[in-house]
């Protein structure tokens, strides 16, 4: 092959290149966020019918929005609203509701404990850990913990001799090897290692975060620079689709619609 068909060749593979990212406007996808997120981007990545690299990472809610907002991810993952003081900082950010998610309160397996006001599980956690209670918190950071305290404390402190845990499944982890643990995890996570309690009666179930009837519920979200485009935006419609949306459901989590 001659000098002049060479080049010509490779700067035909270049072109083709070129124009095959500049369509997709990236040749990767990064996703970084909320643990509760992380495991259902995992799956719905896997699924994905794409040649495109998927990336997923953990990092906690406010990482997501700040590595959306910065350009260090391509989605940034959210188990919780962003804050309002987000919403100033970065106005160009987009919330795209993905799936849905109750908060369990959960002891280990051989509590006599099973069902708990709202008003006790807040006097639990604002006494601390006690000769009764081993009380896990989440970390600074967390989509979970922000949910929980905004729902459950009510603007009530979590005591600082609690223990911080960084993820859903550091939480469970402790609670299932704690005898008198208590602590809150995604209902994703919830098996038999651990057992949830009923708040105000009411079990977390999926048909119940649904109906209303259980109080601890948010919506998990990816969040956008403005609105998605190229395989950012084909990952997303997917993770929207029938399809997408039963691997959410086979997840533990709850389907949109």
């Amino acid at each position: 092959m001659s000098k002049k068909i060479l080049i010509g060749v490779v700067s035909a593979i270049a072109l083709s290149t070129m124009l095959v990212a500049g369509c997709s406007g990236t040749s990767s996808i990064t996703i970084g966020g909320s643990t509760t997120v992380q495991p259902l981007s995992e799956a719905w990545s896997e699924s994905f019918d794409s040649d495109i690299e998927i990336s997923v990472q953990g990092g906690g809610s406010s990482a997501g929005v700040k590595g959306a907002a910065e350009g260090t991810l391509d989605i940034g993952a959210a188990s919780r609203e962003m804050k309002s003081s987000e919403e100033d900082e970065y106005p160009n950010l987009i919330v795209h509701h993905v799936a849905a998610d109750g908060v369990a309160v959960v002891v280990h397996p051989s509590s006599d404990v099973s069902d708990l006001t709202l008003e006790e599980i807040r006097d639990i956690f604002a006494a601390g850990s006690n000769d009764d209670w081993t009380v896990i918190n989440r970390e600074e950071g967390s989509g979970t913990r922000e949910v929980y305290e905004d729902i459950v404390m009510d603007d009530i402190e979590v005591a600082p001799n609690a223990e911080f845990l960084p993820s859903n499944g550091a939480v469970k982890e402790k609670v299932a090897n704690t005898e008198n643990a208590i602590g809150y995890i995604s209902l994703g996570y919830v098996d038999e290692s651990v057992k949830a309690v009923k708040v105000d009666g009411v079990v977390c179930t999926e048909e119940n975060v649904v109906n209303g009837s259980y109080p601890v519920m948010r919506y998990l979200n990816y969040i956008t620079d403005g609105e998605p485009e190229g395989v950012v935006k084909e990952y997303i419609d997917y993770c929207l689709s029938a399809a997408g949306q039963q691997i959410a459901a086979d997840e533990g989590y709850i389907k949109l619609g």
